[in-house]
């Protein structure tokens, strides 16, 4: 299995139970509060290596304890942290997270150290990569450039467009493949449509093509001839869904790494995404291999 690298982001994720989510000037008692590791970019690396794949991660942390617990967690985890630059100026990310009783959340981040990852430290990492993985919780400018070099020494790249928001046409012109959800594709479209038919409009801007993901839909893969291969979702019961994303992307970026056709690699994210939401936080929630072989062999 090839080397994945993942460029993205740290936080400290605060997470507060309520019965539902509040409306604007309401406060709310929470019946709840947990602390775990979170950031998309941790998750993602977190999900990969427990998925079976060899992880280094490039991010960017204050010199804190949530650092120290971020490379506590990489060490247990087995991820590579050579390329995590500390930031003595900046705190490590922070996220405040609500869910309420039907596993569905909220959620406020801090960026912190995430806004100051350094180009020079995604770049320097890409050498050797079989897989480059970024999102947006760190700066687009960091993920060009590494996308950049990764384009130059043909390692594909993994773009999940998340969270939603405006895009240069530099960096999605670099991203070999796609993931968004149902809202980033409507986003990147300016129109809403099925899933299938914005997977299928979205896959020719892409070198090898998208994935949306659609929940309790499961996911679809649309290559650049814009076929769709559909995964429908697995039946799961929804304790919170904090980390099912990072979940799929994980799993789907490991089967990748290994040698899997996207379409294999889409059912086995879509297997982790759905165990994700059996278990309460991000990084608990995240399921090793075993646990996805054991689904899929069901």
């Amino acid at each position: 299995m090839g080397r994945i690298v993942v460029i993205g982001s740290y936080n400290r994720d605060s997470v507060l139970t309520v019965p539902r989510f509040p409306q604007p000037g309401e406060t709310l008692s929470a019946t709840g509060m947990s602390r775990f590791h979170g950031g998309k970019g941790s998750n993602q690396a977190v999900a990969a290596a427990r998925a079976g794949a060899e992880v280094a991660i490039v991010a960017a942390i204050g010199d804190d304890a949530a650092g120290q617990g971020a490379r506590a967690l990489w060490t247990t985890e087995g991820i590579d942290a050579g390329a995590v630059t500390s930031l003595p100026d900046l705190p490590t990310g922070e996220a405040l997270i609500l869910v309420d009783a039907q596993g569905e959340n909220e959620i406020v981040i801090l960026a912190g150290a995430n806004a100051a990852l350094p180009d020079a430290a995604a770049t320097a990492a890409v050498a050797g990569a079989a897989l480059v993985v970024a999102q947006l919780e760190t700066p687009l400018a960091a993920t060009e450039a590494a996308f950049r070099v990764a384009r130059a020494h043909g390692i594909p790249t993994l773009l999940n467009a998340a969270p939603a928001g405006d895009l240069p046409a530099g960096l999605l012109g670099l991203a070999d493949i796609v993931v968004v959800n149902e809202t980033e594709a409507a986003l990147l479209l300016a129109r809403q449509a099925p899933p299938e038919e914005m997977a299928a409009a979205l896959a020719p801007r892409h070198a090898r093509g998208v994935v949306l993901t659609a929940g309790a839909a499961g996911a679809y893969w649309a290559g650049r001839d814009s076929a769709v291969v559909h995964a429908p979702a697995i039946p799961t019961e929804v304790v919170d869904s904090t980390g099912a994303g990072d979940a799929f992307i994980g799993a789907f970026a490991a089967a990748l790494a290994s040698g899997s056709a996207e379409p294999q690699a889409l059912r086995r994210g879509v297997v982790a995404g759905a165990l994700a939401c059996r278990r309460a936080g991000a990084v608990p929630s995240l399921p090793h291999r075993s646990e996805i072989d054991a689904a899929l062999g069901q």
